[in-house]
């Protein structure tokens, strides 16, 4: 569909709002000052104006300068990217606060910039974060992170968005750490002493790819221990620092191998157009290794809330039977970040009436020298738009 391109205004915005905390989490927006400082980015096109705004966020990360907000921009839509409090730092992140700065933001846009119409756009990690968000917005039901700490979603009155895009985007973070973390570590203190059958990067091992399902079962089920071992021993220490009381309420701690999947070298598992032997932060093998590994450094609350499978209420599944909105759900094909099932799995749990499901074929996560897919991204978003007066 010919669409005009339009020239991009770009504003900084500041949003901030009174919230008290025990201790401070981030260095200068939120704790003992009482306020949380939020800062994103509108992009406008130039003379074009507009009821609707659609709101890219990520629970760790800005999205300003990647494609699809800009060429959503570009072909006449108003665009925020809305950074969080833990703006390029997750390892203190707290879901439940994330979902508050969300609110934030969605209140200012309707009622200081008068927008009529909210559309959340879930792309990567921010997929389960917006339906997380519209879940709670919805029918508040979390009352306390799950740590213990009280929230109180249901006093922060979150205006619930109109319609939701869920585009190259996973079941959550923690579902992502349970399929990435490497089970071969035996120490948590000592990366070096790793099980060499279950260590996939090791030449040694003999379970190469493709592999046996019996390999596969065995692997998973490793990956799930040592994900509740680490659980296990956050909640021991937390319970630990509570009862000892004094001035530690907090700690750091660092997750080693975590980016260790085996669809990243079996290209059998999940088959999609993804490139094998590659993910994308790269080499896995030195990603697994890496300072940059998905839950590489952590707090105690934050891994409880942002990355335990069995505590973080930040779960895509869960929270897509809470929508009613409606729903347009996108994979990339070759997406070699999210799983391949992860797109079905959504769509098919969304309680929304209204919902569709577009596959891009070849498309990457990021769309990275995909020109004509990324077209294809975003004449997908603006037709759904458009049908729903969106656009």
């Amino acid at each position: 569909m010919a669409t005009k391109l339009h020239e991009i205004e770009t504003d900084w915005v500041h949003v901030k709002f009174t919230e008290t905390s025990q201790f401070t989490e981030v260095y200068g927006f939120s704790g003992s000052q009482g306020v949380v400082n939020l800062e994103g980015v509108r992009l406008r096109p130039r003379g074009v104006p507009s009821k609707t705004l659609a709101i890219y966020m990520h629970p760790a990360s800005t999205l300003q300068l990647l494609p699809m907000p800009q060429e959503m921009a570009r072909h006449g839509v108003h665009v925020l990217c809305a950074a969080s409090r833990y703006c390029k730092n997750d390892a203190p992140l707290i879901f439940e606060k994330v979902i508050l700065d969300l609110g934030a933001y969605i209140r200012h846009a309707r009622e200081v910039w008068g927008y009529e119409k909210i559309v959340l756009n879930g792309w990567s990690g921010g997929g389960s974060l917006a339906l997380f968000y519209q879940s709670q917005a919805e029918h508040p039901t979390v009352t306390a992170t799950p740590a213990g700490d009280p929230v109180d979603i249901a006093g922060a009155r979150l205006i619930p968005a109109d319609a939701m895009i869920f585009q190259a985007a996973h079941l959550s973070r923690a579902h992502m750490l349970a399929d990435c973390i490497d089970p071969s570590v035996i120490d948590e203190s000592d990366p070096d002493t790793r099980d060499v059958e279950l260590d996939i990067y090791d030449p040694r091992n003999p379970n190469q790819p493709p592999y046996s399902s019996q390999y596969i079962a065995r692997y998973r089920a490793a990956q799930m221990a040592r994900m509740r071992r680490r659980t296990a021993w956050v909640r021991e220490t937390l319970d630990r620092l509570k009862r000892r009381g004094g001035d530690e309420m907090e700690r750091g701690f660092v997750t080693f191998r975590t980016i260790a999947d085996l669809r990243f070298l079996d290209p059998a598992i999940d088959p999609n157009d993804r490139k094998p032997r590659s993910c994308w932060i790269g080499n896995p093998g030195t990603a697994n290794t890496g300072p940059v590994g998905l839950a590489r450094f952590s707090t105690l609350r934050s891994w409880l809330s942002q990355w335990s499978l069995d505590d973080s209420n930040a779960n895509g599944e869960t929270a897509a039977a809470g929508i009613h909105v409606p729903f347009l759900a996108i994979e990339n094909s070759a997406d070699d970040a999210v799983p391949q099932p992860h797109t079905g799995i959504i769509h098919a749990a969304a309680a929304s009436t209204d919902k569709s499901m577009h596959v891009i074929r070849g498309a990457t996560h990021y769309y990275q020298g995909q020109p004509q897919l990324l077209a294809e991204a975003v004449d997908t978003c603006l037709t759904w738009m458009r049908a729903r007066g969106l656009a």
